[in-house]
């Protein structure tokens, strides 16, 4: 499929859910329940002039893990896009095959069994000794021809069809929304616009450090192997502090590695009236079913009072893509 093609599906969406925030049911995706109408009534709240928790539009920011939490994580996209780019690196340089980590990458070994460095190396090499322009360019073909191995659709389709609703929703209600996630903000600025209709600006998330080079007469910004933050955890407010320089009165992130807790957390302890969702991976057959050994993100739920999404039970329909298959309750 063509870029005007995956463009076009795009924009269509963005126009539908867009009616669908005019509509008498700004979500339609998610099940009547609790969950729900604590969303309707938050929003309905905070945006009531005169109300005793009425919050005003400039401090109505929302911000939104992306893996996991807008679209699926399992695989992991960038994982996916950085497993190509090897492929083209090992070509390039064919001694690196006799080393680690390459080695035990090439015999199977999965990239979750490898040392924080290791990973930290084969990212460098995959993303970094080039333009910032070229490894945009690298980006946008990966989403041209990569296609997702369960839906068997391209990756930019893996979204979540419930969470494209609830951005629409929160749009039309003058939200400010962003993308706070421990993906490589470049990737991520390469489709956030045109799936989750968030400008490039508003996108925090890991990134190298850059140097000024100069190139065919033009000044360009050279990504170097320097990790400048790794946007997770305890580095997630930080991030969001430095970015937008205010606590979210809304956020949301899911549960896998604890990567949220502290992201929701900061949100939690804001003056202002805020929600917090801690999305649960439980449903096997029409997403993927995982958690944690040491289940800290449920714990943390529970203790600073996230709310808990079940994808099992909140959501009609996961994907754009699927039919309703689940029944209401």
């Amino acid at each position: 499929m063509s870029k005007f093609a995956h463009l076009v599906i795009a924009t269509f969406m963005l126009f539908s859910f867009s009616t669908y925030a005019a509509g008498p049911d700004p979500l339609p995706s998610w099940q009547e329940g609790k969950l729900k109408k604590s969303i309707l009534d938050f929003v309905s709240e905070i945006t009531k002039t005169g109300g005793s928790r009425f919050v005003p539009p400039e401090d109505r920011i929302a911000t939104f893990d992306n893996d996991g939490t807008l679209w699926s994580e399992v695989p992991t996209i960038e994982v996916e896009f950085t497993k190509n780019r090897l492929q083209e690196a090992l070509k390039k340089n064919p001694n690196l095959k006799k080393q680690e980590p390459y080695l035990s990458l090439l015999k199977g070994t999965p990239v979750t069994q490898l040392s924080q460095k290791q990973i930290l190396e084969v990212v460098a090499l995959t993303h970094t000794g080039m333009s910032e322009e070229e490894f945009s360019k690298e980006v946008r073909e990966f989403f041209r021809t990569a296609l997702h191995p369960k839906l068997q659709v391209p990756y930019t389709q893996a979204v979540y069809q419930p969470m494209l609703e609830l951005l629409a929703y929160l749009r039309a209600n003058d939200f400010t929304l962003f993308i706070s996630s421990g993906g490589e903000i470049s990737f991520m600025r390469e489709v956030a616009t045109t799936i989750y209709g968030i400008p490039s600006q508003n996108i925090i998330g890991s990134y190298f450090v850059d140097k000024l080079d100069e190139k065919n007469g033009k000044l360009v910004a050279v990504r170097t192997s320097t990790l400048a933050l790794v946007n997770d955890k305890e580095n997630k407010p930080i991030g969001i502090l430095r970015h937008i320089g205010k606590r979210p009165i809304l956020s949301v992130g899911n549960e896998r590695s604890g990567g949220d807790i502290a992201h929701l957390r900061f949100s939690s302890e804001s003056e202002r009236p805020n929600l917090q969702i801690m999305i649960n991976h439980d449903d096997e057959v029409r997403e993927a079913a995982y958690s944690e050994k040491d289940g800290a993100s449920l714990a943390a739920a529970k203790k600073y009072g996230f709310k808990v999404l079940s994808i099992k039970n909140d959501w009609k329909q996961v994907f754009p893509s699927q039919k309703s298959i689940a029944k209401d309750f």
